[in-house]
């Protein structure tokens, strides 16, 4: 994947762009490329210290950089399953899960399964 075309700061392996932090090298093909949503994940700086490859002190500079453009969000919110909401008593209820929905099941009798059938294509004959 081609660097992301607004660029912040570039060390000699990796550059701060739009996109988070990104791999200068293209043959690697954006594997190692890091969204925005994933610059704060714990345990990061640990699994890509493991790749013997690595420029740790340039890594560091650029995690260190993107961290400081990109700041951390908000702290999340608890699942939609785990809410819990004030009740008429006085005490705490939990938000009502909501129903299965059923799956839609449709056959069409003597067309499934079909083989398929190929068809010459309609075509336009002009005079010539």
């Amino acid at each position: 994947m081609p660097l992301h075309r607004d660029i912040y700061w570039v060390g000699r392996q990796w550059a701060v762009t739009g996109y988070g932090m990104q791999a200068i090298d293209q043959r690697l093909n954006g594997i190692f490329d890091i969204e925005v949503s994933r610059l704060w994940e714990d345990g990061l700086a640990e699994r890509m210290y493991a790749l013997k490859w690595l420029n740790i002190p340039d890594f560091d500079k650029g995690l260190t950089a993107a961290r400081k453009r990109f700041p951390e969000p908000a702290e999340k919110t608890a699942s939609p399953e785990a809410q819990v909401f004030p009740g008429t008593d006085g005490g705490f209820t939990e938000q009502p899960k909501p129903a299965a929905v059923a799956i839609l099941d449709i056959q069409i009798k003597g067309w499934w399964p079909a083989k398929a059938r190929f068809v010459s294509p309609w075509r336009v004959h002009r005079p010539r």
